[in-house]
């Protein structure tokens, strides 16, 4: 059960940065409500001939740095607070990296595993016919999240593009290659997440040469973090999807789960292993943690049992705070969120900007640019945390937030 909402949890580590910067009334309140806030009714002819409603959202917290940035996603757990609150971690996410993005979420509760491709191409476009009047490449840039991928990108691009009445590539990131979409940007997010990791274990002083790794969530970003992972040495010894987990202390080859998940549609019961529970997952004994699902995934309940040295939060909130403090004070090393996962939108700015320029970079200069990047955000952060006693969870959110209050003042209120 969860405890907290997730637009709960972002207001309070909100506070704690606020608190720590001295920040007055009027620029907290400023901070914690959303510029813009749309839910839409989304119509769609279903295959069968009837017409089915969904429920769309699309939010912008904050665009003083910049145009907003931020995913969609399809989910049946979609609702408004939840949007809220991805939104204001984007607008922190892209701060932290010191990307001119501020932030928003979009999303249709819907399950997309159940809709059909032409249910869900024709789901797709009218969403975008709905929050048209919100996008666009100067305004807010979409982007894939849970639930979307490519495909439904080019569609976004398509019909963006026909309301235009010429190709606008820059309206969405994360499209396919073809149309204007970036290299590297499929596996973005995980290997932000890995640079993040090597920054970690070097200021750690860790050394072991074969590192055993749990993964939970192997979609997009769980699984490109556990081929990084097994390609570079390191020992993968559970991973886990929605429908529970698998293990084997002696490692799991990924790419091998990732044929067979293609043929059963999940990675439970994969041959070699031991079937185990998301439960079970978060007391294996391990060197380092990747929760890569959804949000509220490590607990109070749970904590306890966390073996690892250190936790890389490749999903977005997936800490709740009480949960935070508990791994906190049993000296387990936190790489939050805000910084770990931030590749994907570093990326996704990568992408925008050679769609503006019309001028593109090959896979190595994306992946060179992206790991400056990373480690320099880590470096400022891991520094501010030790200069001043703080989690990094604080730190990188004091990071963030002072610059978004920076802009904020001197922007000013207009009119």
């Amino acid at each position: 059960m969860i405890e907290k909402s997730v637009w709960e949890m972002t207001l309070k580590n909100l506070d704690k940065a606020c608190d720590f910067l001295g920040l007055d009334d009027g620029i907290r309140s400023y901070l914690r409500e959303p510029r813009r806030v749309l839910e839409v009714s989304i119509p769609v002819i279903m295959d069968n001939g009837s017409v089915k409603i969904f429920k769309g959202y699309r939010v912008q917290h904050n665009t003083n740095r910049g145009p907003a940035k931020g995913g969609i996603r399809f989910s049946p757990e979609v609702n408004m607070d939840e949007i809220k609150a991805l939104a204001m971690i984007m607008t922190w996410k892209c701060a932290v990296v010191d990307i001119p993005y501020g932030g928003a979420k979009g999303g249709v509760a819907c399950d997309p595993q159940k809709l059909s491709v032409g249910e869900l191409e024709r789901l797709t476009r009218r969403y975008v016919f709905e929050i048209l009047p919100l996008i666009g490449p100067e305004k807010d840039i979409p982007a894939p999240d849970v639930g979307t991928n490519q495909q439904i990108m080019a569609w976004i691009m398509d019909t963006y593009s026909m309301a235009q009445g010429y190709s606008v590539p820059g309206i969405v990131t994360g499209k396919p290659i073809s149309i204007g979409g970036s290299l590297g940007r499929e596996g973005a997010t995980a290997l932000g997440c890995i640079y993040t990791l090597h920054d970690a274990v070097k200021v750690l002083g860790l050394n072991e040469e074969r590192f055993e790794i749990v993964i939970q969530g192997f979609g997009n970003v769980g699984w490109n973090a556990a081929r990084f992972l097994y390609d570079s040495g390191m020992n993968i010894v559970a991973l886990s999807d929605i429908n529970g987990g698998i293990y084997n202390q002696n490692g799991i080859n990924p790419y091998e789960v990732f044929d067979f998940c293609k043929e059963s549609g999940t990675v439970y019961g994969f041959p070699g292993t031991e079937s185990i529970s998301n439960k079970e997952l978060f007391g294996i004994d391990c060197d380092i943690l990747i929760p890569a699902a959804i949000e509220n995934q490590i607990t109070e309940k749970n904590a306890k049992d966390i073996k690892a040295k250190i936790v890389a939060e490749a999903a977005n909130a997936p800490t709740t705070p009480e949960a935070d403090q508990i791994l906190n004070d049993r000296g387990i090393f936190i790489i939050p969120d805000l910084l770990c996962n931030a590749g994907g939108v570093t990326v996704s700015y990568f992408e925008w900007v050679q769609n503006v320029q019309a001028i593109f970079w090959n896979e190595d200069e994306v992946n060179q640019k992206l790991r400056a990047i990373m480690d320099k955000a880590f470096r400022k952060v891991y520094e501010f945390s030790k200069q001043n006693n703080l989690d990094m969870r604080l730190a990188a959110n004091i990071n963030a937030v002072s610059k978004v209050a920076l802009a904020t003042e001197m922007r000013g209120i207009y009119p």
